[in-house]
């Protein structure tokens, strides 16, 4: 009677493509938006805690970095408590974790006592929460899944508040109260865990319970993907990604103080960032959900990856306020697509069924860049002082990624999923004859 009984996706029932699924989005949709936005918003203390506990940008860029290192590391871990105990009371404990570690990190007497307590704490919380929004998600959805990725993505829509409420707080209560308030707000996880009801059968296919019960029980970490090309293709180029992918949003609101401009300035420019990437990200959605892009969702990642990584090298020689609002606005845009495709193409590859153990492993394996980005990043900018090596460092790494996506997908990938697509046609059909009448039957009745 474990959780991956209950959260499993029980054979022969259909994903709704709406009803109670609007809600699981909606709850996705603010979970995404505190999953990325916290990572960068905390970025807006960095030049207080510098100035409070004596370190370097290198020193204060490791909580951004160990925020998503929980948030991507601890994939493996997310998938055997999902499978194990389901998605809605580990999003709960999620939740508790998340605002625990912040309230923790306001009583610091040193920046260990942050990494401990924001980096490994909250960060392992809103892990708990990201992943099993996206897989609750993925069972909610099938023929609206990439507008359902694109809207769900767009949570970061919190980057527009999150960034100026904590330069706000910093402000009127210190970065201590600022970490304090920050970390009840991260209580509103628990909330949307609360809305993830497991999708049940319904009455008439109770029956399915019967063959459900002779199959083997499902591993609570299944390792057999990396037998897919595909997904290790996908694995590394994602890797290689997030290298550079986060280090522009962590540094742009030092780059601009660095210029000489005032905090609340610098930090319009996240919101700026934000605001596109609101729109953005349920636009690409849209556009992928469409017949003719559907099959083609890798090359659209690929140019979303290179659009990101070219972004990037042209704003490394911004000079001025203005430039940085023009690179902020093609970031957040590259950078939306990016976020509502990634997921979606991973589903493509690998599956429905594997999809939970997947996103659990390639976010371990990406957790590794993770850790080194944002650091290497800092390290750098305290050797030269110069934010130009940053930026173009990154947009390196990021085009890089879209090279070996690319390649991989003319090799692998595309082959592929095209036999699954087929497969896929026949499953549905398959559903279609055991499940309601066609609207032809309806009305021949």
């Amino acid at each position: 009677m474990g959780g991956a009984v209950v959260d499993d996706g029980p054979p022969g029932v259909k994903a709704p493509d709406g009803g109670w699924g609007w809600a699981v989005l909606a709850g996705c949709f603010v979970i995404t938006g505190f999953s990325y936005a916290f990572p960068k918003a905390v970025s807006v203390f960095f030049k207080e805690l510098i100035r409070e506990f004596g370190v370097g940008y290198s020193d204060t860029a490791w909580i951004s970095s160990i925020l998503l290192a929980m948030l991507y590391g601890t994939g493996p871990l997310c998938s055997v408590l999902v499978n194990r105990f389901g998605c809605r009371p580990v999003m709960i404990i999620g939740g508790l974790f998340a605002s625990a570690g912040m309230i923790l990190a306001s009583f610091a007497t040193n920046i260990v006592h942050i990494y401990l307590a924001a980096g490994v704490t909250t960060g392992l919380g809103l892990a708990l929460n990201f992943q099993p929004s996206l897989i609750m998600l993925n069972r909610y959805f099938i023929e609206k899944r990439p507008l359902a990725n694109g809207l769900a993505a767009a949570g970061p829509v919190a980057l527009c508040c999150l960034s100026p409420l904590g330069q706000f707080l910093q402000y009127q209560f210190g970065w201590r109260g600022g970490f304090l308030i920050l970390g009840g707000i991260l209580l509103n996880c628990c909330v949307c865990g609360a809305l993830m009801r497991p999708l049940l059968p319904n009455e008439k296919d109770q029956a399915v319970e019967e063959p459900k019960n002779a199959h083997p029980k499902k591993k609570l970490l299944d390792f057999s993907v990396f037998r897919d090309r595909g997904f290790v293709i996908y694995t590394l180029a994602a890797s290689i990604m997030v290298l550079g992918l986060f280090v522009p949003p962590v540094f742009v609101v030092n780059y601009a103080k660095s210029l000489g401009y005032e905090d609340t300035t610098s930090a319009l420019l996240l919101t700026i960032l934000g605001f596109v990437d609101m729109f953005a990200r349920p636009a690409a959605g849209f556009i992928a959900g469409m017949k003719w892009a559907r099959p083609r969702s890798v090359y659209l990642l690929c140019f979303a990856i290179i659009f990101n990584g070219c972004t990037d090298l042209i704003g490394s020689q911004a000079k001025n306020y203005p430039g940085l609002v023009v690179f902020c606005i093609f970031f957040g845009m590259s950078y939306g697509m990016v976020g509502a495709l990634q997921f979606e193409v991973l589903m493509a590859i690998v599956g429905t069924e594997k999809f939970p153990s997947a996103i659990g492993l390639v976010l371990l394996v990406e957790a590794v860049a993770v850790l080194v980005g944002p650091p290497g990043a800092g390290r750098l900018l305290d050797a030269t002082h110069q934010y130009m090596h940053i930026f173009l460092l990154a947009g390196c790494e990021v085009t890089l990624s879209a090279f070996v996506l690319t390649l991989g997908n003319f090799l692998c990938i595309k082959k592929k999923q095209n036999d699954r697509n087929k497969t896929k046609i026949t499953e549905e059909e398959g559903l279609n004859q055991e499940g309601e009448p066609k609207e032809d039957d309806k009305e021949g009745g």
